[in-house]
């Protein structure tokens, strides 16, 4: 009896320390999302609502749409171990030619579109050869990059405003997904939960993609026990997708009592997830993070270095010239100063979320994640009238804050 007691008491302290030294590993994923929870139920509270109405939950997701787009990309270059300060002034750049090819130019937007994503790829494509086959740190080419495309901008736009851009256009980054239901069954709806309507497929988009998030955690759950994997405790694994299921419900409840799914956000959508695949699942992904985490290794080990930095900076390129569309679209014009100081949102939202500044750390969901606690700080403090200098000097604190955490994590390790 008493051996099988201390049996049972040595096994429920070793599964304790076992879920605390899995939560110490995790701290900064787990940290991170309840970071992000808190801080939305602060901003919740003290602006009486407004964070979490349902326009202002849309508007969220539009004001943040073109920094989230360029951080899948500003992950994958940090990830590899280098950096690009040119990111806003290129998204700007592009926004400019978008304007001057459709507005002045009368050029169709299907034609526009190829040409700037081209143009994107091109800029991404000239700053990574520098870096990765002459060897001149990233800092100091995107930081040149900075320079000469904000100053093209000004000069393609003659220093004036161009605009408004063909309706068809605008869709892109204002436009909804209709509503494929029937409208009496969102009527039946909209009574029942005691709103002016509901937008079923926005609400069935957010059930069906909460119960494939489970799903497949369950199907890795299942593979890793197979191969004998160590996986996270049950109890975080269904906390972590109870919360995540619940918040991707309530968020497309709140879009459908609105106007349903915005256009960008399936965008974002489906970037992420095919970023998120490429980053876990691929040998391209794989050889990212290992460039990242010691090149000169990488390089021994037959990874083609230089070619893999050269596709960090194009796909860069090429999302910042997504974003850049994303953005003129949505401002219905294209401005001198468009995409200003925007790479100092990106680069946060890319650290907050969990990557390292020395590379080989990070992930797509963390950008994620990090990009929409940045856009909810942003959006919460100009609810409450806080002034964009203290604006700034708080989102610097949270940037300093992460990459303490990252560097006392490291030395701690």
């Amino acid at each position: 009896m008493a051996l099988a007691e201390g049996v049972n008491k040595g096994s429920e302290t070793g599964s304790a320390r076992g879920i605390a030294a899995y939560l110490a590993s995790h701290l900064r994923e787990y940290g991170l999302l309840l970071a992000l929870i808190l801080v939305m139920l602060f901003f919740q509270i003290v602006t009486d609502g407004t964070l979490l109405r349902a326009v202002n939950v849309t508007n969220l997701l539009l004001q943040n749409s073109y920094i989230v787009i360029m951080a899948l990309g500003m992950l994958i270059v940090i990830v590899s171990g280098n950096i690009d300060l040119s990111v806003g002034s290129v998204m700007g750049f592009i926004g400019a030619l978008a304007a001057v090819m459709m507005v002045n130019h009368g050029q169709s937007m299907f034609v526009t579109i190829i040409v700037c994503l081209a143009v994107g790829g091109l800029i991404g494509a000239a700053q990574g050869y520098w870096v990765a086959y002459w060897k001149i740190p990233s800092f100091i080419v995107t930081l040149a990059g900075m320079l000469v495309f904000r100053g093209l901008s000004l000069w393609l736009l003659e220093g004036q405003s161009v605009g408004p851009f063909p309706r068809e256009f605008q869709v892109i980054a204002n436009g909804f997904v209709p509503d494929l239901f029937p409208a009496g069954i969102g009527a039946a709806l909209a009574g029942l939960f005691d709103v002016r309507q509901v937008n079923i497929l926005a609400l069935a988009a957010g059930v069906l993609t909460a119960a494939a998030i489970v799903w497949m955690g369950l199907t890795q759950r299942a593979r890793n026990r197979a191969y004998g994997i160590e996986d996270e405790p049950f109890a975080f694994f269904v906390a972590r997708n109870a919360i995540v299921a619940a918040a991707l419900v309530f968020i497309t409840y709140k879009l459908s009592t609105f106007r349903g799914l915005p256009n960008v956000l399936i965008t974002m959508g489906v970037l992420t997830v095919i970023y998120a695949f490429i980053t876990s699942n691929t040998v391209i992904g794989r050889r990212v993070y290992a460039l990242g985490g010691n090149q000169k290794a990488a390089k021994l080990s037959g990874i083609n270095t230089e070619r893999l930095t050269f596709l960090a900076f194009t796909n860069m390129g090429v999302l910042a010239a997504a974003a850049g569309l994303v953005f003129a679209a949505r401002l219905n014009t294209a401005t001198p100063k468009a995409g200003f100081a925007l790479e100092l949102d990106v680069i946060a939202a890319v650290f907050i979320g969990g990557a390292s500044m020395s590379g080989g750390v990070g992930t797509i969901i963390g950008a994620v994640v990090g990009a929409f606690l940045m856009g909810v700080l942003n959006n919460g403090m100009s609810i409450m009238g806080i002034g964009i200098d203290y604006q700034q000097m708080i989102k610097g604190l949270v940037l300093l804050a992460a990459v303490i955490f990252d560097v006392y994590n490291k030395n701690k390790g």
